[in-house]
C-alpha cells in the first residue's frame, strides 16, 4: 500500500499551531477508499526519523496515521536532536506543558481524523515513551476503540504536567476500547514497582487490555536511530503484530456493541 504525507496547522487554545503530520495510505484504482484513523504520539523529541517511520509503517497497514507536534506552545513543528540539548528540552517542555494542553491536542487530532472524508470514524491510538502515556490518555475519549501503549512513561510516578498530578490512572474506568501495555523489563523509566501499579489498576478497574513485559527490552527498545544501544528489531517485530492484531480486529471489524459479559473458560486442559 502506497502512503502520501502532508501536514495541516491547528490553532490550539494552549498556544500556538499544533502541527499534525499526515501519513495517508492510498489504493489505485479506488478513489473513494476509506481508512480507520490512528493518532500517533511521539516520544519528548516530537516527530523523529523513527517516529515517522513508526507512522509509515502503520499507514501501510491500512489506516489514516496522524502525529502532532507536542511542544507548539514552546517552540516549532521540527523534530528536537537526540542529543543533550535536545533530551534537556524535551524533559522540561514535558512537565511544564498542562495536562489539558495535552488533553486538547489529543481531542484535536481525533476531531481532524474524523472530520476526513477518507476516514472511517474508527480511531485507535498509540504511542512511545511520553507517547505510550498519551496514547493511553487519548483512550479516555470514548471515541478511541484501541490503544497500544509501549513503554508509557510518567503513568506510575504522576509526574507529567508542571509538576501536578495526573488523573491518568485514576480515571481507568473511563477507558471503554482495548488497550495493549508494552514494556520492558529492564526499563528503569518504568520499573516494577510502577509496571504492576499500572497493571494492577486496569485490571481493578475492569478494562479490557493486554500487557506484555519483554524479558531482555530496555526503554525505547523500538526506536530504530541513536536508541543508545537499546533497539531490539525481533522484539520491536512482535509488538508491532501486536498493534496490527488488535487495531485490524478492533478497527477494521464491524464487531456491533460489547455486551458487557464475562467470558466463561472451561477448567480443562
Amino acid at each position: 500500500m502506497l502512503i502520501q504525507e502532508s501536514h495541516v496547522d491547528i490553532p490550539t487554545q494552549a498556544g500556538g499551531d499544533m502541527r499534525l503530520f499526515v501519513f495517508h495510505p492510498t489504493i489505485a484504482n479506488y478513489p473513494k477508499a476509506k481508512f480507520p484513523g490512528v493518532v500517533v504520539f511521539s516520544e519528548i523529541y516530537q516527530v523523529t526519523g523513527p517516529v515517522a517511520r513508526f507512522c509509515r509503517q502503520i499507514a501501510g497497514q491500512g489506516y489514516i496515521a496522524v502525529a502532532p507536534s507536542s511542544y507548539h506552545e514552546f517552540t516549532g513543528p521540527e523534530a528536537l536532536a537526540y542529543d543533550g540539548p535536545g533530551t534537556d528540552a524535551g524533559n522540561e517542555w514535558k512537565i511544564t506543558k498542562k495536562v489539558s494542553a495535552y488533553d486538547e491536542d489529543a481531542t484535536l487530532s481525533i476531531d481532524h481524523l474524523i472530520s476526513l472524508p477518507t476516514c472511517t470514524g474508527r480511531i485507535g491510538a498509540a504511542g512511545m515513551c511520553l507517547g505510550g502515556h498519551l496514547a493511553y490518555r487519548a483512550a479516555l475519549d470514548k471515541r478511541v476503540s484501541a490503544a497500544v501503549c509501549y513503554f508509557a512513561t510518567d503513568m506510575h510516578s504522576k509526574s507529567l504536567g508542571a509538576g501536578k498530578n495526573d488523573d491518568s490512572l485514576a480515571r481507568a474506568k473511563d477507558v471503554k476500547g482495548e488497550l495493549v501495555m508494552i514494556f520492558g523489563k529492564l526499563d528503569n523509566h518504568v520499573p516494577p514497582a510502577g509496571r504492576d501499579l499500572i497493571r494492577k489498576t486496569l485490571h481493578d478497574a475492569g478494562v479490557t487490555f493486554s500487557f506484555y513485559e519483554a524479558a531482555w527490552a530496555q526503554h525505547a527498545f523500538i526506536r530504530d536511530e541513536l536508541s543508545k544501544g537499546r533497539y531490539d528489531p525481533p522484539i520491536a517485530g512482535i509488538c508491532f503484530a501486536m498493534l496490527t492484531e488488535l487495531f485490524g480486529r478492533v478497527l477494521r471489524s464491524d464487531l456491533g456493541p460489547r455486551s458487557g459479559d464475562g467470558v466463561e473458560v472451561e477448567d480443562v486442559c
